[in-house]
């Protein structure tokens, strides 16, 4: 699996990202381009510090979810997401596109940070295994669109 931390991997997600347009059909799922745009940006905010909101760490999840985050196994299609993530409301997709590339910008300045931290509902990540599920979670949304 590909990691966001890699340059080449980082370079790839925002090249892919602008061929996302309000003319992109989704291949799955309920979420329009706006949405899956303001969606992909929740967990590079919990990766770069800017949102720390209190999610205690499940057990089950650690033991039996953890490993899938980043797994070179790709997600399947219309995967549970915690409600603090679930995007219903309606979006500018140019505004949140633009929010999206600035939290890729801001990632691609600290490629090379160590400790990153505590995911809310995982616990701790190594830098790998953040940066496989940032490019992990892109990528499943960027194929959703077919982008």
């Amino acid at each position: 699996m590909k990691s966001l931390l890699e340059p080449e991997a980082h370079s790839e997600i925002k090249k892919r990202l602008q061929n996302l347009s309000e003319n992109t059909e989704r291949k799955w799922g309920k979420m329009t381009a706006a949405q899956m745009a303001k969606h992909c940006q929740g967990p590079l905010e919990i990766m770069l510090g800017h949102d720390n909101f209190d999610l205690k760490p499940n057990w089950f999840a650690k033991v039996f979810f953890k490993g899938a985050m980043y797994s070179d196994k790709l997600w399947r299609k219309n995967l549970p997401t915690i409600p603090r993530f679930k995007i219903t409301e309606e979006h500018d997709l140019t505004t949140e596109k633009t929010k999206l590339e600035s939290l890729l910008d801001e990632l691609g300045t600290q490629l090379n940070k160590e400790g990153w931290g505590t995911h809310p509902a995982f616990g701790k990540f190594t830098d790998e295994q953040w940066g496989k599920m940032q490019y992990k979670h892109l990528d499943h949304h960027f194929r959703q669109f077919g982008i």
